[in-house]
């Protein structure tokens, strides 16, 4: 009978990767995947805590499986990732959650395996947590479950120590893979089938600031020359350092989407100052007048944070105004969450609750607006579709633009994994209806 594996996973494609590594290792040891948690022989929580949500939504799901692990003493429960490699919150993970077999850290996932053998042989928690010695693992052998899409990381850990952020103190600081390493793995993905490619850092414009051996867009470059028909996307970019010969490397490459993740945070410039950021609002409208000048039609997305301490109403409105100056693409918006250990955690002025609630509010409102305005614009127009699954609901077939804007459409053919051209007769919000061509 094969032994089972349940991988729930919290936070962005970073962890979604990291996901697939795990799964790669479990795998070696025999495992196979289900969907039903209750089936599992092992359970493994990949955590996030760049915000409060996902912590205390990976606590509760944690916490749910008491019973299920009081009825099934066979089981083992692993939780890793960000949440763990906190100061101390190992140790109260464990005292809360007693029956959680294995808590593992950031900087160690890749001895998952050695943990799971050596939980077998005792019956105590094996708890490792270890810190980042500036090395990076090229062994990892990930089985990858987001066909078509490969995501491929080229940087780990981070340097700018925003004051929200809890990123370097949980990741590291920043290390850039080699690049023959990065151009060998896309090669090997292109030849398997892959048909979209997403870079993956926290900052993967400073690429070569972490021991690189070329820049970012040479890097991107040397990519997009790879044979093959497909796309590129890379996330996430730091406006400090984006650059022209960024620029001028996308417009000159059809392969690379004329997509850009940019995160803002903030239009005013005393809080990008206080989020240690290191640009002004002017700033970033420069890189974006950059940007647009090479890629007029390129759809830049952002992050934007309300309510972060000190922020007053006259900073709000900053914010809005650069949203409107931009006309983004699409965003996303968050309250601010405060996080233990960051600086932004101990200034002392906070802002209200409700305040923060109004705020928020008031710019999703705009952003949408922005968003469906944008959607609007491809109603009549062909655009062309990488297929990356069938939506049960909708009975359609769904796949992005290398504008980010999910299609649906369509068709009685399977086309999961490849470009179809649709032309677009509905705008539906961030999505789009169409029909293939």
């Amino acid at each position: 009978m094969d032994k089972l594996y349940h991988i729930v996973t919290y936070g962005c494609q970073m962890n979604v990767h990291e996901s697939e590594k795990i799964a790669g290792i479990l795998s070696e040891l025999g495992y196979s995947s289900t969907e039903d948690m209750e089936r599992a022989d092992i359970v493994v929580f990949n955590t996030c805590c760049i915000r409060e949500n996902a912590e205390n939504h990976a606590y509760g799901n944690i916490g749910m499986l008491k019973k299920l692990k009081a009825r099934n003493k066979n089981m083992l429960i692993a939780v890793g990732g960000c949440l763990t490699q906190q100061i101390n919150k190992a140790d109260d993970l464990h005292e809360k959650f007693p029956y959680v077999d294995i808590i593992f850290g950031t900087h160690n996932l890749n001895k998952l395996k050695e943990y799971i053998l050596a939980k077998r042989l005792q019956k105590k928690a094996v708890i490792k947590i270890e810190e980042c010695d500036g090395r990076i693992d090229e062994g990892d052998k990930p089985l990858r479950t987001s066909y078509p899409n490969a995501w491929v990381n080229i940087t780990y850990g981070c340097n700018n120590f925003c004051t929200y952020c809890i990123v370097p103190y949980v990741r590291g600081r920043e290390r850039s893979r080699k690049s023959q390493d990065i151009i060998a793995e896309v090669k090997e993905l292109v030849a398997d089938g892959y048909k979209e490619i997403t870079l993956l850092g926290q900052n993967v414009n400073s690429y070569g600031n972490g021991g690189a051996d070329i820049p970012f867009y040479e890097l991107l470059e040397k990519l997009a020359a790879i044979e093959g028909k497909f796309r590129i996307r890379f996330m996430t970019s730091h406006p400090k350092d984006f650059s022209e010969e960024l620029a001028k490397v996308m417009a000159g490459n059809s392969k690379i989407c004329n997509c850009l993740h940019l995160p803002v945070q903030s239009g005013s410039d005393s809080i990008l100052k206080a989020m240690n950021r290191r640009y002004s609002s002017e700033d970033y409208l420069k890189k974006v007048e950059i940007l647009k000048k090479y890629i007029p039609d390129c759809a830049i997305t952002t992050d934007l944070i309300v309510g972060f301490p000190g922020e007053s109403e006259k900073d709000f409105e900053d914010t809005l105004e650069l949203v409107e100056k931009v006309d983004f693409a699409s965003a996303f918006t968050f309250v601010y969450s405060p996080r233990e250990g960051t600086k932004a955690a101990e200034m002392p002025e906070q802002v209200d609750g409700e305040i923060s609630k109004r705020r928020i509010m008031k710019l999703i409102e705009l952003v949408n607006s922005q968003t469906r305005a944008h959607s609007a614009l491809f109603v009549g127009k062909q655009v062309e579709v990488l297929c990356e699954g069938y939506d049960e609901k909708r009975n359609a077939y769904m796949g992005r633009s290398e504008h980010g804007r999910m299609v649906y459409f369509g068709c009685s053919e399977n086309k999961i994994g490849e470009f179809v051209a649709v032309k677009i007769n509905e705008a539906n919000g961030i999505s789009l209806m169409g029909e293939i061509i």
